[in-house]
C-alpha cells in the first residue's frame, strides 16, 4: 500500500543518535498525522497509513541495527532496511528511496542537523510545483545556529563551491543532507543512479535536471551537531566521485575519436617519439633550443621558488623578461615535475603531443556541441581546426600556436552568454574570465587572433540575424563585464612586469611586410602531402610560418558548401569570418599574382595599433582553420543524414564524401622531419665547465647565441641552467624607445664574432678591437670564453687569440680562454 509521505534516515554507526532522532520524526509524523487524518483518507475507501519511515543500517559495527530492530518491532510503519557491509551513503539512500512506497520522499540524515520541522517549508515548495526541494545552509533567510570550526567551514564552503561550479551550477549547497522529493521521481533518479558516497546527492540533481524536472532550494534552520561523519577531505571525494560519474558518460565512439587525434599527434611527432632528447626538428630551425630552454628555465625557477617572469641565465647580466617570451606558464609549469624528472627535450615533446590532440577534442566537443550531432563529421571538422596546415607549421616548435584547447571552450562560453539567461550571465562570465586568464597564460597572441575571429564572425551574424542579436546584446555585455572583471586582477601584475617590468619592450619588428601572399592561401604546406619544399619556401618567411597553404582543392570545396547551405545564417557568417581572415592576413600591402602591383592592404590600420603591432599578420589566416572545419563539418553532417531512401540519394550522398575525402587529402600532414641531434660537448655534458666559471660569472659561447644559432642554450639545459649566457634567443629592448628585437642588444665584440661566423672573414685587430674586447667581457663578467668545433672556427679561434693576445686551450673537445689566468 502506498504512503503520503516516507522518510529515509541512512544510519552507519549512530548508536548515540538515532532513537531520539526516531523519536523526535515519529512525534513529528503523528502530530502531523492526527492533523490531517482526514484529508489523508479521503477518497481511499478506508484506512491508508499517514507516513512510513525507512531506517537504513549501512553495516553498522556498534548498535545502530539493534535499535533500528527495536523501533521497527514497536511500529509497524517503521522499516529496517540492512546491508551486510558498509558501502557509503550512496548506497545506502539508494536502497532506502528504491524500498519506498511514499508519494512524497524526505531524506534526512541522522543526527537532525536539519529539524524535521523544517519539512513545512520544503512541503510548501512541492506543492508550488516544483519536483525536489533541497534544504539549504546558503541561501537567503537560512539560520545556522550552531556554527562548524572556522577551518572546517572554510574548507566546506570551498569544497561546495566546487561541486556546484563543476557539477550543478546555480545550486548554492548541494550537501545539506535535508531534501523532499516527488516520489515516483526520486525511485526513477535513485533506480539510474550510481555513486555509492556522499557524491549521491550531486548525481540526483543532476539528474532532475537533465530531465528538466524544477528543484527549488529551501533556506532551513541547521545546527552543526557533533559526531558528524562529514569530514572536510569528504569534499574532495564528492569530486573524485563526480569525475568518475562524468567519466562513465563518456560514449566509447568519443574515446575512439580522441584516440584518433592522439594517433595523429604521435605519428606527427613520430621522428622524436623515442629518445627526444637525441632528436632534432631542423625545420623549427633554433625554436626547439629556445622552448626547451623555456620548459627548463620555467621548472628551475618553481623548484627554487624563483620569480617564473625573469630570468639571468640568458642574457647575462641584464636578463630576460619571461612574461614577455611567451614561456607558456600555464603549460610550463604543470609539467615541471616531468621537467624534473626526465629533461626539457621529454616534456617539450610531452606537451605539444598531448596538446595537439587535446585541441582536436575541443574542437570535436565544441563542433558536436554547438553544430552537428553526427560524430564523424564533427571529428573530421576538428581534425581541420587542429591540423591544418598552419597548425603542422608551427608544430614544429611553436606550442603556444598549436596548443590551443582552450579557445573553443572560450567560445563556448562567450556563446553561453549570447543565449540570454540572466540567472547565468555572472556564473558564465566567471567562468569566461577564469579561462581568458589560463589562456594569457598559454599565449596571448593565439587569444587575440581568436577574438579577432570572434569579432568577425559576431559582425556577419549580427547583421544576418539582427533579432539575435539584439537579444544577445545585454546578457553578453553583461558577461563580458563580469570577464574582465574577473580576468583584470588576476593578470594585472604578469601584464604590467610585460610591459612595464625589467628587459620589456613596446613592440617587435618582424619587418616592412610580414603578410601572406595570395598565392598562399591555394597553395600547399611543406609538410602536406601535395606540398613542395621550394613553393611553400618562397611563399613563407620560414617553415615555422607557413601560416596559410590550405590548398585549392579545399578552398573550392569551401566555396561550393557556401553556395550549397548559403540560406543558412550560420553559413554566411563563417564564409565571412574566412574571407576577412584570409584578407587580414595579405598585410599592410600585397602584390598581385604574376605582375608587379602592389596594393594597400588591409593590415594598414592596424599595423601601429597598440597589441595589432607585435602580431605577424600571416598569422590571421589560422583563424580560416576552425572556420573551414565548421564548414566542412556542416556538410557532411548533411550528406551523411541524407540520402538514405533512395538510389540517387546515396549517389549523391556518396559522390560529396568523396570530395571532401578528395580536398583533404593533398593537405594531410606527414610526419615532421627528425634528425640526430648534435651533442653537447663534453668540456659541457662532463662537467668541466665548472672548474671556470665562477660564482655570478657566465660562460660565453664563440660566437654569442642568438637567434640564428642558439645551440648554446641547449649547453646550458644539458649543464642543468648551471652557468649563465651572454646574448640569447629570446625578445627584448633595443635602444631608448625600448623597441623589441630578437636577441640581446648588439656589442662590438659580439657582433664581429657574429660576422666571422657568417663570413668567414676576420678584420685586422686594433687596440681599439682589444679596449671593446675587454669592456665587454667585464660587462658580462666573463668567466671562460668557449669555442666549440664548427664551420670557420680557424677564423674565430685566430680574431679571439688576437683580441686576448693568448693562445686557447684544447679541453674536452672544445677550444678555451681562461680569463680567470690573464687579462
Amino acid at each position: 500500500m502506498s504512503v503520503d509521505l516516507t522518510v529515509v534516515v541512512p544510519a552507519y554507526n549512530e548508536e548515540r543518535r538515532l532513537a531520539p532522532t526516531l523519536d523526535a520524526i515519529r512525534a513529528y509524523l503523528d502530530e502531523g498525522s492526527d492533523e490531517g487524518s482526514d484529508r489523508a483518507n479521503e477518497g481511499n475507501g478506508g484506512e491508508r497509513p499517514r507516513w512510513e519511515l525507512i531506517v537504513v543500517d549501512d553495516g553498522s559495527s556498534d548498535g545502530t541495527l539493534d535499535i533500528a530492530a527495536d523501533a521497527e518491532a514497536a511500529d509497524p510503519r517503521v522499516r529496517l532496511v540492512h546491508s551486510d557491509r558498509n558501502l557509503g551513503k550512496g548506497h545506502a539512500l539508494r536502497l532506502g528511496v528504491l524500498a519506498s512506497r511514499g508519494d512524497r520522499v524526505l531524506i534526512t540524515d541522522a543526527d537532525l542537523a536539519t529539524p524535521i520541522e523544517e519539512l513545512e517549508c520544503l512541503d510548501k515548495a512541492l506543492a508550488d510545483g516544483h519536483a525536489a526541494a533541497i534544504g539549504s545552509r546558503a541561501r537567503p533567510g537560512a539560520t545556522i545556529e550552531s556554527h562548524q570550526h572556522r577551518l572546517r567551514e572554510l574548507l566546506g564552503r570551498t569544497g561546495n563551491f566546487l561541486i556546484r561550479t563543476v557539477a550543478v551550477p546555480g545550486v548554492r549547497d548541494t550537501q545539506c543532507g535535508f531534501k523532499l522529493f516527488d516520489g515516483d521521481r526520486a525511485r526513477e533518479a535513485f533506480a539510474a543512479s550510481r555513486l555509492r558516497g556522499w557524491g549521491i546527492d550531486v548525481e540526483i540533481l543532476q539528474y532532475f535536471r537533465r530531465s528538466g524536472w524544477p528543484v527549488a532550494e529551501v533556506p532551513v534552520r541547521w545546527a552543526h551537531q557533533e559526531g558528524s561523519k562529514v569530514r572536510p577531505f569528504d569534499y574532495v571525494k564528492v569530486l573524485a566521485e563526480l569525475t568518475s560519474l562524468k567519466a562513465r558518460t563518456v560514449r566509447p565512439r568519443d574515446l575512439l575519436v580522441a584516440a584518433l587525434f592522439l594517433a595523429m599527434a604521435v605519428t606527427l611527432y613520430s621522428g622524436r617519439l623515442i629518445a627526444p632528447g637525441e632528436r632534432y626538428l631542423p625545420d623549427s630551425l633554433q625554436d626547439q633550443n629556445q622552448w626547451e630552454w623555456f620548459f627548463a628555465v620555467t621548472a628551475d625557477n618553481v623548484r627554487h621558488l624563483q620569480n617564473p617572469l625573469f630570468t639571468t641565465l640568458q642574457n647575462a647580466p641584464d636578463g630576460v623578461n619571461l612574461m614577455a617570451n611567451t614561456v607558456m606558464l600555464g603549460l610550463s609549469v604543470p609539467f615541471a615535475p616531468v621537467t624534473w624528472l626526465f629533461g626539457p627535450a621529454v616534456a617539450l615533446n610531452a606537451a605539444m603531443t598531448l596538446g595537439l590532440a587535446a585541441t582536436g577534442v575541443a574542437w570535436y566537443w565544441l563542433i558536436r556541441r554547438r553544430l552537428v550531432r553526427h560524430r564523424g563529421a564533427a571529428a573530421v571538422g576538428a581534425a581541420l581546426a587542429a591540423f591544418a596546415p598552419p597548425m603542422i607549421s608551427h608544430a614544429h616548435a611553436h606550442p603556444n600556436f598549436m596548443v590551443l584547447f582552450m579557445i573553443p571552450l572560450i567560445i563556448d562560453r562567450a556563446l553561453r552568454l549570447c543565449e540570454g539567461e540572466s540567472t547565468k550571465a555572472v556564473r558564465d562570465g566567471v567562468v569566461l574570465g577564469l579561462f581568458t586568464t589560463y589562456q594569457i597564460f598559454l599565449g596571448e597572441e593565439p587569444l587575440l587572433l581568436a577574438a579577432v575571429g570572434m569579432l568577425l564572425f559576431a559582425a556577419a551574424y549580427g547583421v544576418v540575424r539582427r533579432d539575435v542579436a539584439r537579444a544577445a546584446f545585454r546578457p553578453l555585455a553583461r558577461g563580458l563585464g563580469v570577464a574582465v572583471a574577473v580576468t583584470l586582477p588576476l593578470v594585472a601584475f604578469p601584464l604590467y612586469w610585460q610591459f612595464f617590468g625589467p628587459q620589456s619592450y613596446t613592440s617587435v619588428l618582424h619587418g616592412d611586410n610580414a603578410g601572406n601572399s595570395p598565392l598562399a592561401l591555394i597553395s600547399f604546406a611543406e609538410r602536406s602531402l601535395a606540398g613542395s619544399e621550394k613553393t611553400a619556401d618562397a611563399l613563407s618567411q620560414n617553415p615555422t610560418e607557413q601560416n596559410a597553404f590550405y590548398g585549392w582543392p579545399l578552398v573550392a570545396l569551401a566555396f561550393a558548401i557556401v553556395v550549397r547551405l548559403w540560406e543558412r545564417a550560420l553559413v554566411k557568417a563563417l564564409a565571412f569570418t574566412v574571407l576577412a581572415a584570409a584578407f587580414l592576413s595579405l598585410g599592410p600591402k600585397f602584390r598581385i599574382p604574376l605582375t608587379d602591383v602592389v596594393l594597400p592592404g588591409p593590415w594598414a590600420p592596424l599595423a601601429h595599433a597598440p597589441l595589432f603591432e607585435s602580431v605577424i599578420e600571416s598569422r590571421v589566416a589560422m583563424v580560416c582553420a576552425p572556420a573551414l572545419g565548421m564548414l566542412v563539418a556542416l556538410a557532411l553532417a548533411g550528406l551523411l543524414a541524407s540520402g538514405r531512401r533512395s538510389a540517387h540519394g546515396m549517389t549523391a550522398r556518396y559522390a560529396g564524401v568523396a570530395a571532401v575525402a578528395l580536398a583533404l587529402l593533398p593537405i594531410v600532414p606527414a610526419p615532421l622531419r627528425a634528425v640526430e641531434r648534435a651533442q653537447a660537448p663534453e668540456f659541457i655534458a662532463q662537467g668541466t665547465w665548472k672548474k671556470y666559471v665562477g660564482e655570478g660569472e657566465s660562460l660565453v659561447p664563440v660566437p654569442l647565441p642568438d637567434p640564428a644559432d642558439a645551440e648554446a642554450l641547449h649547453w646550458q639545459t644539458t649543464a642543468g641552467l648551471g652557468f649563465r649566457l651572454p646574448g640569447g634567443y629570446f625578445n627584448g629592448p633595443w635602444g631608448p624607445d625600448r623597441i623589441g628585437i630578437y636577441g640581446a642588444q648588439p656589442r662590438n665584440t659580439s657582433n664581429l664574432l657574429r660576422d666571422i661566423r657568417s663570413s668567414g672573414r676576420a678584420p685586422q685587430i686594433t687596440a681599439a678591437w682589444r679596449r671593446a674586447a675587454r669592456e665587454d667581457l667585464a660587462y658580462w663578467n666573463a668567466g671562460v670564453l668557449v669555442l666549440a668545433p664548427q664551420e670557420h672556427d680557424a677564423e674565430l679561434r685566430a680574431t679571439v687569440e688576437e683580441l686576448l693576445d693568448r693562445p686557447g686551450k684544447w679541453v674536452d673537445g672544445v677550444w678555451i680562454w681562461d680569463l680567470h689566468r690573464g687579462s
